[in-house]
């Protein structure tokens, strides 16, 4: 039979053995400590500030020393929200900034400041309408830079009593007024379209200039090819006179074929349908006198002969027949030159600015008067 208190006693010990178990291993467990990678952790002593914890295995005094939370080692990005922050020229604007820090300093960090995140904001945005503030409108979007350097040193300065250092600060986004966005974009439009003109105009000036330059070139070419042409039959032309002339002297013409050439010339003035009125050179009466001369010195010479046959001596009545028909010959010339030189007169007269058949300017000259004698034959 089991002895009641034996029994007991047995229970006893095995409560005891499982409490002191209990107890090692709670101890244990608050002796060691495992701190991460990046991280630190603060032990306090009976409430003070004992040591920092660096990451791996750490061993504690329980129940005397106490791990505060974990503070978190790496470089941290805060986004604010917007702010109103109000610039030089009384405009109104909202302005999102981001913070990039990191804690160097764990102990200070737990125990210089309460909450290092909304002293960094605070200071942010004080900081950002300080510096906002002393600019317009225009030089706030335009100077981001400038801005975020002087944030930032203001920032790092601040909390480096804190254990934090402030490695940069973006402004990230910048938004004016709605009615001060609608200006801002139709002076934008304005701007391009005034671009645009100048551009269009510069397009139009340089395509004017290099078509003045294509057609400057194009009339040099012109003129040179007619140059050179005109060179070339003016060339022809002599070549060709001198031909004829050379043609002419070696033939030996006399003044009756001359006279006849040139009035057999005289018909072409007229041919032309748009002639209006017919010049007659002032020459016509010279050449229709030497006709008469040519007709009365033929009249006189007899008739001709030919090589080998025998000349017939003219009979009394021919040579009447022939200064008859000399004496006609000359006065229908006499006549056909007065009424031409009346013709002509009548055209200087009646006719402002009119040349002669020469191209020279007309000058008045009296009618020829027939004198007695002119033109009789010898």
């Amino acid at each position: 039979m089991i002895d009641p208190g034996a029994f007991i006693g047995q229970i006893f010990v095995i409560v005891l053995l499982v409490v002191l178990a209990i107890f090692v291993v709670v101890v244990l467990f608050r002796s060691i400590r495992i701190i991460p990678q990046a991280y630190a952790g603060i032990v306090e002593r009976l409430g003070r500030y004992q040591r920092t914890l660096s990451p791996g295995l750490n061993i504690l005094v329980p129940f005397v020393d106490r791990l505060r939370p974990l503070v978190d080692m790496r470089e941290q990005v805060v986004s604010f929200p917007p702010q109103p922050v109000i610039t030089e020229d009384n405009l109104v604007v909202s302005i999102d900034t981001v913070v990039y820090f990191q804690v160097n300093d764990a102990r200070a960090a737990t125990y210089e400041i309460a909450n290092y995140l909304s002293a960094v904001e605070q200071l942010t945005t004080t900081t950002l309408r300080n510096v906002v503030g002393g600019l317009n409108l225009e030089e706030a979007l335009t100077s981001r830079d400038n801005i975020n350097g002087q944030l930032r040193v203001v920032l790092d300065e601040a909390t480096g009593k804190w254990g934090l250092r402030v490695s940069r600060v973006e402004l990230k986004a910048i938004d004016p007024p709605t009615s001060i966005q609608d200006s801002m974009e139709k002076q934008m439009r304005a701007e391009r379209d005034r671009r645009a003109a100048i551009l269009t105009a510069e397009g139009t000036k340089q395509s004017q200039i290099l078509e003045a330059e294509g057609r400057r070139q194009a009339e040099i070419l012109r003129a040179e090819g007619d140059k050179q042409a005109a060179v070339l039959r003016a060339q022809g032309e002599a070549e060709a006179i001198e031909m004829v002339f050379g043609a002419i002297h070696a033939g030996e013409p006399d003044d009756k074929l001359l006279a006849y050439q040139y009035l057999q010339t005289l018909p072409k003035i007229s041919e032309s349908p748009s002639n209006k009125l017919w010049i007659i050179p002032s020459e016509l009466t010279e050449a229709l006198k030497g006709i008469g001369n040519a007709l009365g010195g033929r009249d006189e010479g007899g008739p001709t002969t030919t090589p080998g046959s025998a000349r017939r001596p003219a009979t009394a009545a021919r040579r009447a027949e022939y200064s008859a028909a000399s004496d006609a010959a000359v006065a229908a010339a006499r006549e056909a030159a007065s009424d031409a030189d009346a013709i002509a007169n009548e055209a200087r007269s009646t006719t402002p600015g009119a040349v002669r058949g020469d191209g020279t300017a007309p000058r008045p000259a009296p009618s020829p008067t027939p004198t007695e004698g002119e033109g009789d034959p010898a």
